[in-house]
């Protein structure tokens, strides 16, 4: 570190109430949130810009990285906003500096200009990459826990439930569009594979709209499923999507069986 490094890290540590209260001036939005922060996700921001800082100064890379990852995490899994954080960062930034003028100022210390660059690029530098650290893990996270909740979706949308042993019944409800369907192709197919199911009643009573393509899809789950030797029992067909079938030429009967209403093919099963 050198000593233009060493000297304003122990202006900063000989100031410490005079910076936090300049930092907290900077950062009109997030101090009137500090203590909301701190509950919310355990979050110490005036102790983390102190570590953010020593890590700049002293060239601390390593651990600027980790501690930017952690961070990322931390704001994510809160849902805390990333304006705050850049808010925050930035306040931090310009205190820093607001402090390297006032020591400047009080030791008279003659820094030429190659000697600022260098002190400048050193702070920046590393701020700029804590922020890149921070809003990438921020983001992966995020994308992360979108794609767990997006599947957790998928499987409640999927619904297989055994009424007896080898019998299963999967209620469809809503719009099939061709994304959805690739989901109920997969899933149908590893369940009959895994839980050996012999008959799967598949009840459509509750499905709003299905496009052609996608009904064609579901005619190739209907051959898939009676190739992996479990029968499949259609219920609930709607009038207007009988309709189209038939003009369309497709037809169901041929591997599966077809039902009136789920109710009265569960009296026939159970």
């Amino acid at each position: 570190m050198s000593n233009i490094s060493k000297e304003v890290q122990l202006f900063i540590q000989g100031n410490g109430n005079k910076f936090e209260e300049q930092l907290l001036s900077e950062a009109v939005n997030v101090s009137t949130k500090i203590k909301d922060i701190l509950n919310t996700g355990n979050i110490d921001l005036l102790k983390n810009a102190r570590k953010l800082i020593t890590c700049v100064l002293e060239q601390r890379d390593k651990e600027l990285t980790a501690f930017a990852k952690q961070e990322g995490i931390a704001w994510a899994s809160h849902s805390l906003t990333l304006s705050l954080k850049l808010e925050w960062v930035q306040a931090i930034r310009r205190t820093l500096w607001l402090s390297i003028n006032k020591l400047d100022a009080i030791k008279q210390m003659t820094i030429d200009r190659d000697d600022f660059y260098e002190l400048e690029k050193l702070i920046n530098d590393r701020i700029d990459q804590f922020l890149n650290t921070f809003f990438l893990n921020y983001s992966s996270y995020k994308d992360e826990m979108l794609q767990k909740q997006r599947n957790m979706v998928e499987h409640l949308s999927v619904p297989i439930i055994p009424v007896r042993e080898h019998v299963s019944v999967l209620p469809l409800i809503g719009t099939i569009d061709s994304y959805r369907v690739r989901i109920i192709e997969e899933k149908v197919l590893n369940e009959i594979a895994n839980s050996r199911i012999q008959t799967l009643i598949l009840d459509l009573s509750g499905v709003a709209l299905m496009e052609m393509d996608v009904i064609d899809q579901f005619e190739k789950i209907l051959a898939g499923i009676s190739m992996m030797g479990c029968k499949a029992v259609l219920t609930g067909l709607r009038p207007d999507l009988v309709r189209r079938m038939v003009h369309a030429g497709i037809r169901f009967d041929k591997d599966a069986d077809t039902r009136g209403t789920l109710q009265d093919t569960l009296r026939e099963y159970i």
